[in-house]
């Protein structure tokens, strides 16, 4: 199996998507190609030797080869010809903006490539979080209690302090506040609205228990993750998510009942159901008073939380086996032909 890493792109997130790809350089253990998205949307070929953070930051990937998004993969052009460039299937890695909001899985799917990733539907569906919150209650999924307001309307929060902030259309906590007093909130808000004209607000809870759960699902049915409850203060902001995501080892394994890690999967498999199947996802969920709430839908974890796997290159090479097809529609002009005959009689 060659894979393609695809990571990038134009998003808050572009960055993390870097470091989500170098760590991957050392995990996968299968021949791989690198293909870079970069703000504009342009796409480039980097040589694996030179997969490191600067290469991208100092812009010297703008020598590498460009690439063309066409049907059926990606083309190097040449003087006189284009070449395809030969991979198995892409790797979808591209974090927030592009690579979740469904942008990227629609163009895969409309030029016919293989992929390991959420589908559009999926990506929609998990990159808003209020869609999350309404998907999560058709899968009878709690979620704890939410607001969402726009910055261009006078609203009342519904809440008492503290209360947590957050962009409703982001990830890796950029934007996010905790809000203990009303001295605390306008500063809150306009840090939010930097990133979104909506923005979710929700009740606090200091010292919730939260759990991280990753998985597929494969032709046997699904595969779980250890479970683990993350390493954390009062909330993990960007840069602990950040640096988390470099990781490939050293995940906090949960220490749960058998009852309630069974509890913990079944949440799991009803929101991976069928809408997310071909994608490595995580789900955080908070544990509070006996019950388990969906925090959020991760389509595109960092580094595909590779960390939470025994074996990760197994869980690749299985989800690979399990992609969902595309239904093909025979167009026979069978309606237009049909009119036409009438017309001539």
């Amino acid at each position: 199996m060659k894979y393609a890493i695809l990571f990038g792109a134009n998003s808050y997130e572009h960055e993390i998507s870097i470091v989500s790809a170098i760590t991957l350089k050392n995990v996968i253990n299968e021949e791989k190609i690198y293909i870079f998205c970069d703000k504009d949307r342009e796409f480039y070929l980097i040589d694996e030797e030179k997969l490191k953070a600067k290469y991208f930051s100092s812009f010297e990937y703008k020598k590498a080869q460009k690439l063309i998004l066409k049907k059926g993969g990606f083309y190097q052009k040449l003087l006189l010809k284009e070449k395809k460039i030969e991979f198995d299937l892409i790797v979808n890695l591209i974090h927030g903006k592009d690579g979740e909001d469904g942008t990227i899985p629609s163009l895969l799917d409309f030029f016919n490539i293989n992929y390991i990733g959420p589908r559009t539907e999926g990506s929609v569906i998990s990159f808003n979080k209020e869609f999350t919150k309404l998907y999560a209650k058709s899968k009878n999924v709690e979620t704890l209690p939410y607001q969402v307001l726009n910055k261009n309307f006078k609203q009342t929060i519904d809440f008492d302090f503290p209360i947590i902030i957050k962009p409703l259309r982001l990830g890796s906590s950029i934007g996010l506040s905790v809000v203990k007093k009303n001295s605390e909130l306008e500063y809150a808000l306009d840090v939010a609205y930097e990133f979104d004209d909506d923005i979710l607000i929700e009740p606090f809870y200091d010292n919730i228990k939260e759990y991280n759960l990753a998985g597929i699902k494969s032709k046997d049915g699904f595969i779980f993750s250890m479970i683990e409850e993350p390493r954390k203060e009062s909330i993990l902001d960007f840069d602990k998510k950040y640096l988390d995501f470099s990781r490939s080892e050293g995940a906090n394994k949960a220490d749960l009942s058998k009852e309630l890690k069974k509890r913990i999967q079944n949440n799991f498999k009803n929101i991976y159901g069928t809408l997310f199947e071909g994608a490595i996802i995580r789900c955080d969920f908070f544990y509070k008073d006996d019950k388990i709430y969906l925090n959020e839908i991760n389509p595109i974890p960092g580094s595909l939380a590779n960390y939470l796997f025994d074996d990760f290159n197994d869980i690749l090479s299985m989800i690979s086996l399990n992609l969902p097809k595309q239904r093909k529609i025979d167009i026979d002009y069978k309606y237009i032909n049909s009119i036409n005959a009438v017309k001539c009689k």
